[in-house]
C-alpha cells in the first residue's frame, strides 16, 4: 500500500510540474505576441504620421513654389498646375484608406484568400511577372526608346481600375508594366514584319541572280582536242630536247585547232569567239583564260618573287665570260653596258668577270700582260674605260674563278658562279653568253636566286663546232644542251642577230653600241672632208682575231678565186691568233696580194686613213669591228647574212650575195667616197640607243619601275594556272645539275679536269675558303 501511495504522489507532482511549465511557456509566448502587436501598432502609427507629415510638406512646398513663381512673373506650365490640383484628392484618399481600422484585416484576408485562421501565404506571381518584364525592359530599352511614343505623366502613372479585362493576370500587373508589355508586343510585331520583308527581298535577289546566271552565256569546258593541243604546246621544250622540231609541233597544234573550228562551225553558239580568231596561239590562250576565269581559279606563285633593296635601289649584276685586256666582244661590250646602266644612277650595277691564274693570263692576254691581284686588273679596266667615255662610271667590279680552255679557246667558269653575288644583291642578273656560262655550271639555279634573269647571245657556237671533227654530231648535242640551260636559267633571252641559235623565250635585237671614241673619229674625219682635206688616204683592210672561223677562210677563198679581177687590189690584214702562221702560209702559197700585220686596237691612229673595211665572215653574230668602221664613216663590204641585218640600213654598208658580187662591191667602194653619218645614224650606233633597246626588249624597264613591296621576299599572286613548261624547266635544270656533278661525265663532254670547284691558287688569289669548307658534303 505504501508503494502505491508513493507512486501516485510522484505522478501528481510530475503532472503539476509539467502543467506549471506549460503555463509559463504560454504566458511568455502571449507576452511576446502582445509586445510584437504593440510594436507593430507603434510602427504603423509612426509610419502614418511620417507619411502624413511628408505629404503635407510636399503639398505646402508645391503651393509655395507656385505662389512665388506668380509673384516673380514666371510662366508656369498648365500641365504642372493640373498635376498639383489632381494630386491632392488622391493623397487624401490614400490617407483615408491607409488609416482605416480594418486596413490590416483586409490585407490579411487577401493574403489568406478569405480564411481568417489560415496561414499567411504570399502570392509571388505578380512579383515574378514584374521582374521578368523588368528584364525585358532592360534588353529592349534602346530600341523601344527610339520607336515608341513618349508618354506623359498621367498616361504612364494611370489610375488603378478594377478588373474588367478578359485576362485576370493582366489586371494583377502594375499599370506601367502592362503598358510596357503592350509596347513590347508592338515592337515584336514590327520586328516580325521587318524580318519577313527582309526574307522576301533576299529570296527575290536570289531569284534574280539565278535568272541572270541562266540567261548569261556559259563558257563551255575544254574538250579533249583542246586539252591535247595545250599539252602539246606546253611540251614543246621536252619535244625539242628529243629532236622534234618546233615547226612540226606548230603544225600539229594548228591541225587540232582546225578540227575544233570545224566543230564550232557546226555548233556556233557554244563559243563563237574562237572562230573569228586566225591566230592559233592567241585562240588557244583565250580559251584557257576564259575557262579559268569562269571557274574563278587562282594560283599562288612561287616564293622569293620580290626584292627589298636596302637603299631603295634595284641591283643589276652583269656576268660575262671574258675581261680586258683580252680584246674580245664578251669583254668589251659588257663593260660598256655596265657603265651606261650605272650612268642613270637608278640602279646599282655590279660587273662580274673571270679571274685567271697567271699561267692562263699568259695564254689569253695580249703582249704577255699579267696581273698579280684582282685589284691590279680592276685598275686596268677602269683606266681603259675612262679613256673612252666622258662620264664617271660608278659601278662595282667583282671576280669569279675561271680557267682557259685551249681546246675551246674560251674561259670556263669553275665552281658555282652565282655564289659570288651576295644574296642581298641578288635581284636582276644579265648573263652574257648564258649557254657558255652554264655548260658545266654545277650550282644554284640562276632563276631561283634572282628575280629576273636576262641572257644575251654573243656567239654562234654551232657554226664553230660544225667546222671541227665530227662537227655535225657535236653540234646536235650542243644545240640541245644550249636549249636546256637557256630554259633552266633565263627568263628572257636576247639574240644579237638571227644568225644565232633559236633559243626558248628569245627575241632578236641588237643591244650593242660602239665605243664613243669611234663616233668622235668619224665626226673629225667628216669635218676634215668639209674643209677640203682628204679624209681617207688608204684602201681596204680587215681586222680580227686570226683564227679560221673568224672569216679568214672565206676571205682567202674569195681573193684566190678572183685574183685576176682584183689584180691592182692591195689588202692589209691586222690580227693575232692561234691560226696566224697557218693563215699566212696559205696566203703565200696562193700568191695573194695580202699584207699581214699584228693586231691592234681598232681606234689606233694608223687605221683612220682606210676607206673600206672588208668582213667576209659568216660565223659572227654581230661583228663589233663592222659597227666601229661604220661609226668612223668608212665603207663596209660584208656578206648578205643575218649577222649583218642591223647594218643594212646604213648607206655605207655594201652587202654581196655571190663571189662576183663581192668583186663589184669592192670596186664600187674604192671608186667612191662614203657619205657622212647623220645625227640619227650616229645615235642609232651609240650605246645610249643600245641601252634603250636593251631596257625595252629585256623587259628590264618594266621590272625596274615595278613597285617594291615592304615585305622581304613576298609572295606574288598570279591568276594563271601552274605552267607545265615551268615544271619541265625545273626537271631539266635538276637533270643538268645532276650530270654536271659527276666528274666522269664532265670529262666525257670536254670539261677541264677539276673545274667543278675552284683550286687552291684561286683561293689564294681571290681570298676564298677551300671548296671543302664551302661545300663540306663533297669533301668530308
Amino acid at each position: 500500500m505504501l508503494d502505491n501511495n508513493d507512486s501516485s504522489e510522484a505522478s501528481k507532482a510530475l503532472s503539476s510540474l509539467i502543467s506549471k511549465g506549460w503555463r509559463e511557456v504560454r504566458d511568455s509566448a502571449d507576452a511576446d505576441l502582445q509586445l510584437m502587436r504593440d510594436r507593430a501598432n507603434t510602427f504603423k502609427n509612426n509610419l502614418t504620421s511620417s507619411i502624413d507629415r511628408e505629404l503635407e510638406n510636399f503639398i505646402n512646398s508645391a503651393s509655395t513654389s507656385f505662389y512665388i513663381n506668380n509673384n516673380n512673373n514666371y510662366n508656369s506650365s498648365p500641365a504642372e498646375i493640373d498635376f498639383v490640383k489632381k494630386l491632392q484628392p488622391k493623397i487624401s484618399e490614400f490617407r483615408r484608406v491607409y488609416s482605416a481600422p480594418d486596413f490590416r484585416k483586409r490585407v490579411l484576408e487577401k493574403w489568406g484568400r478569405g480564411t481568417a485562421g489560415a496561414n499567411i501565404r504570399i502570392d509571388l506571381s505578380a512579383i515574378r511577372k514584374a521582374i521578368v518584364s523588368s528584364e525585358l525592359l532592360d534588353k529592349t530599352q534602346t530600341r523601344t526608346t527610339q520607336s515608341s511614343t513618349v508618354l506623359n505623366f498621367r498616361e504612364f502613372w494611370g489610375e488603378w481600375k478594377p478588373a474588367t479585362t478578359a485576362d485576370p493576370e493582366d489586371d494583377q500587373l502594375w499599370q506601367p508594366l502592362r503598358t510596357l508589355k503592350t509596347r513590347l508586343k508592338e515592337l515584336e510585331k514590327k520586328s516580325e514584319d521587318s524580318t519577313l520583308d527582309f526574307i522576301h527581298k533576299f529570296k527575290s535577289s536570289i531569284k534574280v541572280i539565278h535568272k541572270e546566271h541562266h540567261d548569261s552565256k556559259e563558257v563551255p569546258p575544254l574538250d579533249v582536242i583542246e586539252l591535247f593541243a595545250y599539252l602539246l604546246r606546253q611540251s614543246g621544250p621536252f619535244l625539242d630536247q628529243i629532236g622534234v622540231r618546233k615547226d612540226i609541233c606548230d603544225k600539229l597544234i594548228d591541225s587540232l585547232c582546225s578540227k575544233r573550228k570545224k566543230q564550232l562551225l557546226l555548233h556556233p553558239l557554244s563559243a563563237p569567239s574562237l572562230v573569228d580568231n586566225d591566230n592559233i596561239n592567241d585562240e588557244l590562250d583565250l580559251r584557257i583564260a576564259s575557262v579559268l576565269q569562269s571557274t574563278g581559279h587562282s594560283y599562288d606563285g612561287g616564293f622569293w618573287t620580290n626584292f627589298d633593296p636596302p637603299n631603295g635601289k634595284r641591283h643589276v649584276a652583269i656576268v660575262t665570260t671574258a675581261s680586258l685586256p683580252w680584246m674580245t666582244g664578251t669583254a668589251v661590250n659588257p663593260l660598256f653596258r655596265a657603265a651606261y646602266l650605272a650612268k642613270s644612277q637608278q640602279q646599282d650595277v655590279t660587273l662580274l668577270v673571270p679571274w685567271l691564274c697567271k699561267s692562263d693570263q699568259e695564254q689569253v692576254n695580249p703582249n704577255n700582260v699579267t696581273f698579280g691581284s684582282p685589284e691590279e686588273q680592276e685598275t686596268y679596266i677602269r683606266n681603259w674605260l675612262e679613256e673612252r667615255v666622258d662620264f664617271k662610271a660608278n659601278f662595282k667590279i667583282s671576280f669569279y674563278p675561271g680557267k682557259f680552255s685551249r681546246q675551246r679557246r674560251s674561259i670556263i667558269p669553275t665552281g658555282d658562279t652565282c655564289q659570288f653575288i651576295p644574296s642581298k644583291e641578288a635581284d636582276i642578273a644579265i648573263l652574257e653568253e648564258p649557254e657558255h656560262l652554264n655548260w658545266y655550271h654545277h650550282g644554284k639555279r640562276w632563276t631561283d636566286k634572282f628575280n629576273h634573269v636576262v641572257g644575251i647571245i654573243h656567239t654562234n657556237y654551232l657554226e664553230y663546232i660544225k667546222r671541227e671533227k665530227y662537227g655535225a654530231f657535236q653540234a646536235f648535242l650542243v644545240k640541245h644542251v644550249n636549249n636546256l640551260v637557256a630554259r633552266a636559267h633565263c627568263h628572257k633571252v636576247l639574240r644579237l642577230s638571227a644568225a644565232t641559235q633559236d633559243l626558248p623565250r628569245s627575241v632578236v635585237c641588237n643591244v650593242h653600241g660602239v665605243n664613243p671614241k669611234f663616233l668622235k673619229i668619224g665626226e673629225r674625219i667628216a669635218a676634215e672632208r668639209e674643209l677640203g682635206q682628204r679624209g681617207f688616204s688608204k684602201g681596204a683592210y680587215f681586222l680580227g682575231k686570226m683564227v679560221w672561223a673568224k672569216g679568214y677562210r672565206e676571205l682567202i677563198d674569195l681573193l684566190a678565186k678572183h685574183k685576176n679581177d682584183l689584180d691592182d687590189f692591195k689588202f692589209d690584214v691586222y690580227g693575232n691568233g692561234e691560226d696566224a702562221n697557218e693563215v699566212r702560209s696559205t696566203a703565200q702559197k696562193l700568191n695573194l696580194n695580202v699584207n699581214f700585220m699584228k693586231g691592234r686596237d681598232h681606234a689606233d691612229d694608223s687605221l683612220h686613213g682606210y676607206k673600206v673595211f672588208i668582213n667576209p665572215s659568216v660565223s659572227d653574230v654581230l661583228c663589233t669591228a663592222t659597227a666601229e668602221a661604220l661609226a668612223m664613216g668608212k665603207f663596209v663590204v660584208c656578206a648578205d647574212h643575218p649577222s649583218n641585218e642591223f647594218f643594212r640600213s646604213f648607206p655605207n654598208c655594201l652587202t654581196y650575195k655571190t663571189p662576183e658580187d663581192f668583186v663589184s662591191k669592192v670596186k664600187e667602194a674604192l671608186a667612191n667616197e662614203p657619205l657622212p653619218l647623220t645625227l640619227e645614224q650616229q645615235y642609232h650606233l651609240s650605246w645610249e640607243a643600245a641601252t634603250e633597246r636593251f631596257m625595252e626588249y629585256s623587259e628590264l624597264d618594266r621590272v625596274l619601275k615595278s613597285s617594291v613591296k615592304a615585305n622581304n621576299k613576298g609572295i606574288r599572286k598570279s591568276v594563271s594556272m601552274p605552267s607545265l613548261s615551268g615544271v619541265v624547266d625545273g626537271g631539266l635544270a635538276f637533270t643538268h645539275w645532276f650530270f654536271t656533278g659527276n666528274e666522269l661525265l664532265r670529262l666525257c663532254t670536254g670539261a677541264i679536269p677539276g673545274t667543278r670547284d675552284y683550286d687552291k691558287q684561286h683561293c689564294k688569289d681571290l681570298g676564298l675558303l677551300p671548296p671543302q669548307v664551302e661545300n663540306p658534303i663533297y669533301g668530308w
